[in-house]
């Protein structure tokens, strides 16, 4: 009970002083409410306002009426430009889009020859490319069609493929991006503080005080998780409720209290890395440069941003020691599909096991940190 009571009166501390700091504190604020506002509505993984332009060689009635079909939201109206500037526009990043319709090109389709229509894509833009070409692909066969009248004449297709999209009906990248935006500012937000407790003991030279105070070096390495987890946890609940539900209209699946619990969870794991990261760096701009390689790892490799089954086998591995990947699972089985405890306890039972051993690691490390310090 006295190890307890210690840890929670250095936990107070803690937060009395992460109160005291206005620069964390503004960065906890935007962190959690603009951070994720911004950037889920303003990063879309759907083709929408892509710019195209038509070179149309023919000047015929159905290469005008395949320009003026580029309409918005998907498309920006198309620009008619001549063969001799397209290089020119593509390098300069001003088309996605550039369809070339060859001279005579209505002519040989009334023939019933087959004429070739080349497209022009800036694969630099992966997120529109390969779905933005398909879409130009079928605005072209759907308007020849119906110059033709075959439109009402095609066959049917032997199998009629019914398509109904779970979890988002309406495919918003907003929806996506949201409570992607909000773990991964959950995750850098824990590096950032566990480390920068432990930074900022140093730096203010209270890192003495402690040594000579009757605590040991686990009271107070608890004592700076349970505080900094804490405070994330608050700030991600509430994010969750005003920002992702309440001002983006994200409906929430399943139940807060478990996403909760499992962000607790995931805290203690990715605190105490923050911790273990902080006893190799000595100063605030050491660990700042050290943070921002093991975050982006943790981001682009936890299976938010990429499926796992896409990435090599050994990598799938590899990664399952990352606790942000099962953190990921855990938050979009609960608030995209509205699992229940039964169905993400393998994600609770690795980020605790990956916790106590970032835990065991954190505490070695600062245990020879006040042992060289003294």
């Amino acid at each position: 009970m006295r190890g307890l009571a210690i840890v929670y009166r250095l936990g107070v501390k803690e937060l009395y002083s992460l109160l005291r700091d206005p620069v964390l504190m503004a960065l906890i604020l935007y962190t959690f409410t603009g951070a994720v506002y911004t950037v889920a509505r303003g990063v879309q993984t759907e083709v929408r306002n892509a710019a195209i332009a038509v070179v149309d060689e023919d000047g015929s009635a159905l290469s005008a009426r395949i320009a003026a079909a580029f309409l918005p939201p998907l498309f920006q109206p198309a620009a008619l430009i001549g063969a001799d500037v397209v290089d020119a526009g593509m390098d300069g990043g001003r088309y996605a889009f550039v369809l070339d319709i060859p001279p005579g090109f209505e002519a040989d389709l009334l023939a019933g020859r087959a004429p070739v229509i080349q497209l022009n894509v800036d694969a630099t833009a992966m997120t529109i490319a390969g779905a933005g070409a398909r879409y130009v692909q079928a605005i072209v066969a759907a308007e020849t069609a119906g110059f033709l009248g075959r439109a009402d004449e095609a066959r049917p297709a032997p199998v009629t493929l019914t398509i109904r999209a779970k979890f988002n009906p309406n495919l918003d990248s907003a929806w996506f991006m949201a409570v992607m935006q909000l773990i991964n500012n959950v995750t850098i937000l824990a590096i950032v503080l566990g480390g920068a407790a432990v930074i900022r003991e140093r730096e203010h030279g209270t890192i003495e005080h402690l040594m000579v105070m009757p605590v040991t070096a686990s009271e107070i390495v608890l004592a700076k998780i349970w505080a900094n987890g804490l405070v994330i946890v608050a700030a991600a609940m509430l994010s969750l409720w005003l920002v992702v539900g309440g001002a983006l209209g994200v409906p929430i699946a399943g139940s807060p209290a478990l996403f909760a619990a499992g962000t607790a969870v995931y805290l203690f794991a990715v605190v105490s890395l923050g911790v273990l990261l902080s006893t190799v760096a000595t100063t605030m701009p050491q660990f700042g440069l050290l943070a921002i390689p093991v975050f982006m790892v943790m981001n682009l490799l936890s299976g938010g941003v990429t499926p796992l089954e896409g990435m090599p086998p050994a990598l799938q591995h590899a990664v399952q020691v990352m606790p942000s990947t099962h953190y990921v699972a855990l938050a979009q089985a609960v608030l995209y599909r509205g699992a229940g405890a039964e169905a993400v306890w393998p994600q609770f039972a690795a980020m605790a096991g990956l916790g106590a051993a970032f835990f065991a690691l954190a505490l070695a490390r600062f245990r020879a940190a006040l042992a060289a310090t003294g």
